[in-house]
């Protein structure tokens, strides 16, 4: 691709509605994944014993155990509605960007 094509892309509304929407979820979700991670090791250095804590009577699970179970799962879980979110309305507004360059092009 040439430059001047480059160019038609960069200014074209749609792919700044792309960056903009693309960032905005990805800062979304980097911000939830980095709070509920230190959150988390702030719990451990700070009230290691309520996370010692069985979930219940006579019960080995600890809430730490748990808690950093869910964690574990809902990082994938987050990773997973990125990927999809990716593959399906940015990759069609990558194509609609790069269709409508190269219609300018021609």
């Amino acid at each position: 691709m040439s430059s001047a094509m480059y160019e038609r892309m960069r200014t074209n509304p749609k792919f700044q509605e792309l960056v903009a929407t693309r960032g905005r979820f990805a800062w979304t979700l980097s911000i939830v994944v980095l709070v509920l991670f230190y959150g988390f090791v702030l719990a451990v250095a700070y009230a290691p014993s309520t996370l010692g804590q069985p979930v219940s009577d006579g019960a080995m699970l600890t809430i730490g155990v748990a808690v950093e179970a869910f964690l574990f799962i809902l990082f994938w879980v987050l990773s997973a509605v990125y990927v999809r979110r990716a593959n399906g309305e940015f990759d069609a507004l990558t194509q609609e960007v790069i269709k409508q360059a190269q219609k300018e092009n021609k």
